[in-house]
């Protein structure tokens, strides 16, 4: 993980994987990621969530210019794509959108590109609310996140591959949140843990 030498302002941007959706909200893993650099003695300042159950990729572009949001960061995240998944939207369409985002996410960075960082899609297919799907789940979330990733490589980001935790969610049933859906504060802990030691 980056260490500017300013003490760390965070943007967080994405959908209810970032807010944390069944999870209290310093449970999630903007709040855990910020928690564990301070925990390493790294400054931190301030983070920021724009995020919001059931986005797609054109309900976060169009939620970020109606926030009016002009700060500049020095770490910003996105995951975004589940919803477009899950709503049948186009991997074409996802792949334009993600990369307006992902420069959107360098804009906030103050053009750093060191400073941002790509998180891949959970699949859902393993949990209880997918379990039945879980092949055809599964094989779209490749497709999404193969998009991200190339993406992602395209604009010289950081990526962090956390699917296949998520993919233990039903040997593991505590990864997964009460609503037999998203992931657990356990999980987004294991998320945190991946970042830190990647970074």
């Amino acid at each position: 993980m980056i260490t500017p030498a300013e003490p760390i302002r965070y943007l967080a941007l994405g959908d209810s994987y970032t807010i944390g959706e069944s999870v209290p909200a310093s449970d999630n893993f903007p709040a855990q990621l910020f928690q564990a650099l301070k925990d390493k003695n790294v400054p931190v300042s301030s983070y920021k969530i724009i995020a919001r159950t059931g986005w797609t990729t054109a309900n976060l572009k169009a939620a970020i210019e109606t926030s009016g949001l002009k700060d500049t960061f020095n770490l910003v995240s996105l995951l975004i794509g589940v919803n477009n998944q899950y709503q049948g939207k186009s991997i074409v369409e996802y792949k334009s959108e993600f990369i307006e985002l992902a420069n959107r996410a360098i804009q906030f960075a103050g053009g750093k590109k060191e400073h941002v960082f790509i998180v891949s899609i959970p699949d859902y297919g393993y949990t209880p609310f997918g379990e039945n799907n879980q092949v055809s789940i599964s094989a779209q979330i490749k497709e999404f996140n193969a998009v991200n990733k190339q993406v992602s490589d395209s604009l010289g980001l950081k990526y962090y591959n956390i699917t296949p935790i998520s993919q233990r969610g039903l040997t593991e049933p505590d990864l997964v949140a009460g609503d037999g859906l998203h992931p657990s504060a356990k999980m987004y802990k294991l998320w945190v843990e991946l970042i830190m030691q990647n970074g």
